[in-house]
């Protein structure tokens, strides 16, 4: 009988596994353990069967185990049988591990989502180390501030930010008030619509969604841009030449926007208690004077300061979290939209888990 097996050249662009003899369950025991230890690397390789004179189903499985450790797989001078068989042994194999995927699947998924959860908050940890020790040697060293850059990312985080702050608070303004008119008049208690859109506005709503607007719009933008950076090589770029990344982009993102984030809560409680008083004045009538003169009677200074306290912690959340997941896009472009959705989710979620803690400690406080 004719000696059966294989042997494999390599070439530096290709690999070509010469298969011959007979390759039948009786006779591949002989050379079976060793095609379960080969490992190509990878690489793109041709399995070659003219002098193969039998197969079976055995060492057509034999023959896709070969293939497994390569990057693609080509098969030389088979016959439609051959093609056919292996073909065959491919779909079956291919249909159990997508059972056996199945069947695992929903644990594998839950244990991958835990583990990269918990690489997430270490390197979540890491770069809020990172970025304190950078901080503490700026201080230490004002001249690797970068000023210009901090101005730029406050017009473009704050300045540019005021139209759609604007308009989304005044509506905000507009339905507190129409709802709230909408259970107090049951009662004959119009005047308290003055109390519960104001102290609304000034204390939780201005800041929310001022925060999330601007969690939506900036953290985005800084993933966005630091993440094309990144996919350029741009980074590594500055860092060959002796800048340091994160003195000109991410702690000027962050300071910008710590500074700008209070000023546009202010700007966003204005004009939602405006949208307020116009929505006072349709429904009901409440004059302008009057809707003043209760603010000044109901809306206590610290419920205004409670709101432009929170500004500084919701920017930093934001600003960290848009440029932690821009540095960590990987050459590819498909990650930059990954890194940007993750970014806006989870400071938008950060953000609001804040704001809960703020609520419940100046509850307790009494405050």
């Amino acid at each position: 009988m004719k000696e059966s097996g294989y042997r494999v050249e390599k070439s530096s662009r290709k690999s070509t596994v010469y298969c011959y003899g007979s390759w039948r369950v009786t006779t591949i025991d002989k050379f079976e353990k060793s095609v379960y230890s080969l490992d190509f690397k990878n690489r793109d390789i041709e399995i070659d069967l003219s002098q193969v004179s039998e197969l079976d189903t055995s060492g057509a499985l034999l023959l896709t185990m070969i293939a497994k450790s390569a990057k693609s797989v080509t098969y030389l001078n088979l016959s439609k049988k051959q093609d056919k068989l292996i073909h065959i042994i491919e779909e079956s194999v291919a249909q159990r591990a997508t059972a056996q995927y199945k069947r695992r699947g929903q644990i594998d998924h839950l244990s991958f989502k835990f583990f990269s959860s918990l690489l997430y908050v270490k390197e979540f940890i890491a770069f809020l180390g990172e970025l304190f020790i950078k901080s503490i040697r700026l201080i230490t060293k004002p001249k690797n501030f970068r000023f210009k850059e901090s101005v730029y990312f406050i017009q473009t985080s704050g300045i540019n930010a005021l139209p759609i702050i604007g308009m989304t608070a005044f509506l905000v303004g507009v339905v507190i008030a129409y709802q709230t008119i909408v259970q107090l008049t049951k009662f004959g208690a119009d005047i308290f619509v003055v109390d519960t859109s104001t102290i609304a506005i000034a204390r939780e709503l201005g800041p929310m969604i001022t925060a999330i607007v601007v969690a939506g719009r900036s953290a985005s933008s800084y993933t966005a841009e630091i993440g094309a950076m990144k996919l350029t090589e741009e980074l590594d770029a500055m860092k060959t030449m002796g800048f340091m990344p994160f003195y000109f982009l991410v702690i000027p993102r962050i300071i910008a926007l710590v500074i700008a984030l209070p000023l546009l809560i202010f700007f966003s409680d204005m004009v939602g208690i405006l949208g307020a008083m116009v929505a006072t004045k349709a429904q009901i009538g409440l004059s302008f004077e009057i809707f003043i003169q209760r603010i000044y009677e109901v809306l206590a200074l610290k419920h205004y300061i409670i709101g432009i306290v929170k500004g500084p912690f919701f920017a930093f959340i934001i600003a960290f979290v848009g440029v932690f997941h821009g540095l960590k896009v990987s050459q590819d472009t498909e990650s930059i939209g990954k890194e940007t959705t993750q970014s806006v989710v989870n400071a938008i979620f950060l953000v609001i888990v804040c704001d809960a803690l703020f609520s419940v400690v100046f509850t307790e406080l009494g405050i």
